[in-house]
Order: C-alpha cells, then structure tokens, then sequence
C-alpha cells in the first residue's frame, strides 16, 4: 500500500465565481478532506493560485491534479511532497492584557517568529509566523493564560526548484 503523507496542490487559475466550489467539489468527489486552503493573486497578472494541503498517497494527488486540470479555468495545477517546498503559516493570539507583561511570554516570542501587533486596555494581539509545529507549539504554550480567540492562515508555500511558471502559463495569455 501506498504511504500517506502531506502534499501542497497549486492550482493556477482565472478568477471566475464558483471556482473554489468546483475545485473543492473535486476533493468532496475522492473523500479527500483539506487540511488547509489558500487563495491569494500570483507572478501573472489575472491569475490566481489556490494552495491546498491534503494528507493522501501520491497515486491520489497524481489524480487529483489530474481532475482539476480538466476545469475550464484552471491553466496549471501542480502537486509537491513537503521537502520539495518552502512554506509557512501565520497565527494571531488575542490574550488578556493582563499578561503582557508576563515574562514566560515574553521569552516564548524570543524564540519564535512572534511579535505584539496590537495593544487595548483589555487584551493584546500576538503575531507568528513558521511551519505547522510551530504555530501548534505555540497554541500549547500560549493556551494556559486563556486564548481570548485564536486564528491561523493556510499553509502558504513555494517550490525549491524552479517551477517557470511564468514561461508554462505564457502560451496561455
């Protein structure tokens, strides 16, 4: 049997209404659960790109690529194994004021891509930035003065080799 891990799907696309739930309809189709999305405008002028993190075995994402290529509006989609890329997420903590001054936290943001972006009278806004672990790891540690809300990004991500996206999606403008 095939190994199950984390792969990052990018799909390039044009910028229609109901793309995301043809895209998403796909992963519903094979029983494929998103670990994590994004959207966001790419290098191309009219393009966007959606990053989709899914746990399921490289037969699967051959597949899925595969599916989601057969959309109208999609030009390119790509499939990579986590060490082929280079990602992060980012998190924000909303805690009480109360503990700002707290020295454990502070000495936690040493440590992390973490830095206060925002203080009220009643609560303050930490920042951070890293792998999956890391924005989990802080969760953790942050979790005993009382989380006032908390929310994370997708996974953002880039491949380590170079992809040409630029000179793939030319023939198509």
């Amino acid at each position: 049997m095939e190994e199950i891990k984390n792969y990052t799907i990018s799909v390039y696309t044009e910028n229609n209404v109901g793309i995301l739930n043809r895209l998403s309809a796909i992963f519903l189709k094979r029983h494929i659960n998103i670990e994590s999305m994004t959207v966001s405008k790419s290098e191309i002028d009219n393009v966007h790109r959606f990053t989709f993190v899914v746990n399921i075995s490289g037969n699967q994402a051959h597949k899925v690529v595969g599916q989601l290529e057969k959309q109208i509006e999609v030009i390119r989609a790509f499939f990579h194994t986590e060490d082929e890329i280079i990602y992060n997420e980012t998190a924000l903590f909303k805690i009480s004021t109360e503990h700002l001054y707290n020295e454990e936290i502070q000495e936690r943001m040493k440590f992390r891509r973490a830095h206060i972006i925002a203080i009220t009278e009643r609560y303050f806004v930490i920042e951070a930035s890293g792998l999956k672990e890391d924005i989990d790891n802080m969760y953790d540690k942050l979790m005993p003065y009382g989380l006032l809300q908390f929310v994370r990004s997708g996974r953002i991500a880039i491949t380590k080799p170079k992809m040409a996206i630029s000179e793939l999606l030319a023939e198509f403008n």
